[in-house]
């Protein structure tokens, strides 16, 4: 099955956060087909200013939405806002739950964000195919064993001999080529700046040719998902999995990833080496695998971008290959092997350990690209409560990073219908997409300014432009709840 996706105290943090929903991040092309178009966003709505952040993606120049002139300013967003009655919502999303687009009787879980009261549930406990909306499951359970404050190390040593180099691969995929950008979070580490520092390390010794083999050792196992197709490969809709690679070379439909990338990587870096006049001759693919001495002395380094704000960019582009080489790197943190079975087995098991109970889930990957996968609504409505009650921090900073409905990420060109641009900056959400089925996950601004959780899982859409009604009556379900007081 060819995905497609078309497009995701701290109680009151989190939902700060959420008001301040005009963060641009733009990212890559994502694996979703008809929402990876990148682009300027011009929408005719008011919106009040970004939100700084200690990063900033990589991408095109953003134009800022315009304002309308007749709109109202935003409600407040409080804990003191008035819950909606479930009655409310039910005669509200009546008509929009019924949507033929949705193929009929979707999954649907609405809570209220601040206590985690249900206030609309369909068919909640029945397993559905998740497509990328599984990837919270990840979240979770990435978030909370890894550090994402720490950064991944790409470190050059010395090899047995002077004229001898060793690149250690330390799990970041997006080295730049050449300067890395402090302000990026693809390419925030450059290969140009790791040779500066092997050059002014060897000066001393006078040395100007070396011999240069690749570490790959960290995390490493097979790269490509068993029930992943060798079309959706070809395609580019999922690169594979690697600890180590090239920003800019990430799989974009269309436009596959390198089958190699640490080939690649290395090819970069003897190039970034020439530049500083060290010539580098590169070692067999075969020396590799063979991990570097423990000791042996470091020549240079570079950091990436904070674990957390990858793990970001995996949501917000829905890259598969992204989520999955996290999951491996926190299963290896937990002490499983570096697979992709054992990858879901450690999601299951922290997602689960911090009180998600599975019943009927089946996970056959990390990033819900695989065939055959159903999770219950009311499961990934449960992982995402974590983040939107505040209950669990590293799943509230995820869910404060999801994608802005009609600015960033699987969202930067929906909600801009006049039916839908109402919630324009008011949502956030994860979608996923397969043949066959959509959804949304995330988070939304109410009219009296109350903070709801959503998802909607729909598995019977018709074939051909099924997605796309899905798409649009997605949209509107999520806009119905942005301009709802149901009271």
């Amino acid at each position: 099955m060819v995905q497609v996706e078309i497009q995701g105290g701290r109680v009151r943090r989190v939902l700060a956060v959420v008001a301040a929903v005009l963060v641009l991040l733009l990212g890559y092309a994502t694996l979703d087909v008809l929402d990876v178009v990148p682009g300027v966003l011009t929408l005719a709505r008011p919106a009040p200013a970004p939100t700084p952040t200690t990063t900033a993606p990589t991408g095109p120049t953003v134009t800022i939405p315009t304002v309308d002139a007749a709109a109202q300013p935003l409600p407040p967003v409080s804990a003191d806002a008035p819950i909606p009655a479930a009655t409310g919502v039910a005669r509200t999303l009546a008509a929009d739950v019924a949507d033929p687009g949705l193929g009929g009787r979707p999954g649907v879980v609405v809570r209220d964000a601040f206590t985690g009261q249900t206030l609309y549930a369909a068919d909640a406990d029945r397993a559905r195919v998740p497509a990328s909306t599984a990837k919270l499951l990840t979240a979770l359970a990435v978030s909370t064993t890894l550090d994402t404050r720490a950064t991944m190390t790409t470190r050059v040593v010395q090899g047995p001999s002077p004229h001898d180099l060793v690149l250690v691969a330390g799990g970041d995929t997006m080295l730049a080529p050449g300067k890395g950008n402090p302000a990026a979070v693809e390419g925030r580490a450059g290969l140009a700046d790791l040779a500066e520092q092997v050059a002014a390390a060897l000066q001393p010794s006078g040395t100007t040719s070396v011999t240069l083999r690749l570490d790959t050792s960290y995390a490493h196992g097979d790269r490509w998902a068993p029930g992943w197709s060798r079309a959706d490969i070809d395609a580019g809709f999922t690169g594979g999995v690697s600890m180590i690679g090239l920003a800019g070379q990430r799989a974009v439909p269309y436009k596959p990833a390198p089958r190699d990338p640490e080939a690649a990587t290395a090819a970069a870096f003897v190039a970034a080496l020439a530049k500083v006049g060290l010539t580098a001759t590169l070692a067999p693919e075969s020396t590799w695998s063979t991990p570097v001495p423990a000791g042996a002395g470091e020549l240079a380094r570079v950091e990436s971008a904070p674990i957390g704000d990858v793990l970001a960019l995996a949501l917000g582009d829905s890259d598969n290959a992204l989520t999955e080489g996290l999951a491996r790197q926190a299963a290896v943190k937990a002490g499983r092997p570096a697979t992709f079975a054992a990858a879901v087995d450690f999601v299951r098991r922290t997602v689960a350990d911090l009180g998600v109970d599975l019943t009927g889930a089946v996970l056959k990957d990390t990033c819900g690209l695989t065939s055959g996968q159903a999770i219950p609504p009311r499961v990934i409505s449960d992982v995402l409560q974590r983040g939107a009650d505040g209950s669990v921090p590293g799943m509230q900073d995820v869910v404060a990073q999801l994608p802005v409905a009609g600015l960033s990420g699987t969202l930067h060109d929906r909600f801009t219908t006049r039916t839908t641009h109402v919630v324009a900056g008011l949502a956030r959400a994860k979608t996923g997409t397969l043949t066959g089925a959509s959804a949304i996950a995330g988070t939304v601004i109410d009219a009296d300014g109350r903070v709801l959780s959503y998802v909607v899982l729909a598995d019977g859409l018709r074939p051909g432009v099924g997605t796309l009604e899905a798409r649009g009556a997605l949209d509107r379900f999520v806009a119905r709840l942005a301009t709802c007081g149901c009271r």
